[in-house]
């Protein structure tokens, strides 16, 4: 069973990835004793942050998948904070048949992550008595 999930990235210049984490998603930046790693963590996400300044970036690669799909509890006020901060939104906002509402964005280091949130299923509504 996993108990918790940990995402390890290579970023090119940490200290613009770690203002967009925290600046953009909402994420805590926090030391982890070595100068090249910072973790980003919200809830029971952490993503391990390690600089290679000369890594290929993400977005030189070509098409490439989505490295993490996020849950969270208000997607509106998610994309309206992405908006505002002027990300690079690479789905916009919208609901979708598996009940998810969701959007998709790219880092400023180039990587894509969905974020959604789910959709209540329907609810019958019992008709009036007649």
């Amino acid at each position: 069973m996993i108990t918790q999930n940990h995402y390890v990235l290579a970023v090119q210049d940490l200290e613009k990835s770690a203002a967009f984490y925290r600046d953009v998603l909402g994420f805590a930046i926090s030391e982890m004793g070595d100068p090249g790693w910072r973790f980003y963590s919200s809830g029971p996400c952490t993503i391990m942050a390690g600089e290679c300044r000369d890594a290929i970036p993400p977005a030189d690669i070509g098409y490439h998948s989505y490295f993490a799909y996020l849950c969270v509890d208000d997607v509106d006020a998610m994309y309206a904070r992405a908006q505002q901060a002027g990300a690079e939104i690479t789905k916009s906002l919208r609901e979708e048949p598996w009940q998810m509402r969701e959007f998709g964005l790219r880092t400023v280091d180039g990587h894509r992550i969905m974020i959604g949130q789910e959709i209540s299923p329907p609810r019958d509504v019992p008709s009036p008595a007649a």
